[in-house]
């Protein structure tokens, strides 16, 4: 494997796209070596139908790109950018349930529980879960799997993604203010994207704590745009259901302030990104993470 994974072109998304060709294969490996192998199939192919659908990948090349930016090689990081991919993966799947958001659609795809059943899905997201440890307790190091394990059960657990998504289905049909908002932002998205920079620091030997508020800056922008694009495109340009915020009553930044006041809340956490960024001790990759943030603010999907 390359010492780094450094595009020829400066841009956050042509380090998604160099990423991918590491990624890919490294969640196929998975699926292919750890105790799902031995799963009845009908679990195997739900759980591969959630994990190996295509997906922007971004959590794990975050978590590839924080280990590069403190000088590690960015295979280091592989079993963390895995781990964190899945859990993603298992949220998305609950996440789609009737009794959840109640979706048909995801990356284009009929969601796991049209595909599979109901139960099967629910299973298949435990099984995702279960996986995302068992990558990170593989690790030869003994000290780094047992930091990322505690970092990410914390993101994705009451306080983290868990909590957020508690807090999204009380918050329906309710009108929210923008701290509201804000609190539900945090939890829900911000934990598991930041937790995937600070699992990328902590597999280079780094600090993950200097990740904090650049991290939680970076997930808070991604679940804004998210609220943004949900509003603004197109099922067909999502690959998942559009407009079914406003049809289910969530509380977003849309709800919360309006589509124009919306998107300078947006701008606003981009700038709060960048200049958290001057505080970062890292080595490498200031460009490519100062450009995340229009990476985030600029996507379609």
């Amino acid at each position: 494997m390359p010492e780094t994974l450094t595009p020829t072109r400066g841009s956050f998304a042509a380090w998604l796209e160099a990423c991918g060709r590491q990624v890919e294969p490294a969640l196929e490996r998975a699926c292919r070596s750890t105790s799902l192998a031995l799963g009845p199939a009908k679990l195997r192919q739900a759980v591969s139908h959630a994990l190996l659908s295509g997906g922007k990948r971004v959590r794990p090349a975050l978590a590839l790109l924080a280990c590069e930016a403190h000088g590690g090689a960015a295979e280091l990081a592989l079993p963390g950018a895995v781990a964190c991919e899945m859990v993603h993966a298992y949220s998305l799947v609950h996440d789609d349930l009737p009794c959840m958001d109640d979706d048909v659609l995801r990356r284009g795809l009929p969601t796991v529980h049209v595909a599979f059943g109901e139960a099967t899905a629910v299973l298949a997201g435990d099984a995702l879960l279960g996986l995302a440890f068992e990558v990170l307790a593989a690790q030869p190091d003994a000290a780094t799997a047992r930091d990322q394990a505690g970092l990410l059960a914390a993101a994705a657990g009451p306080a983290g993604m868990v909590g957020g998504q508690q807090l999204d289905l009380e918050a329906e049909g309710r009108a929210l203010d923008v701290a509201g908002v804000a609190a539900i932002h945090a939890a829900k998205t911000a934990a598991l994207l930041a937790v995937s920079l600070q699992l990328g620091a902590r597999a280079a030997g780094a600090d993950p704590a200097a990740w904090t508020a650049y991290a939680g800056a970076v997930g808070r922008l991604f679940q804004a745009t998210d609220d943004l694009l949900d509003a603004t495109r197109t099922t067909a340009e999502l690959g998942k259901t559009a407009g079914k915020d406003a049809a289910h009553g969530k509380a977003t930044l849309v709800s919360a302030l309006g589509l124009e006041a919306a998107g300078r809340a947006a701008q606003d956490l981009g700038r709060e990104a960048r200049a958290a960024l001057e505080d970062l001790p890292i080595e490498r990759h200031r460009g490519l993470l100062a450009d995340l943030p229009d990476y985030l603010l600029n996507r379609c999907r």
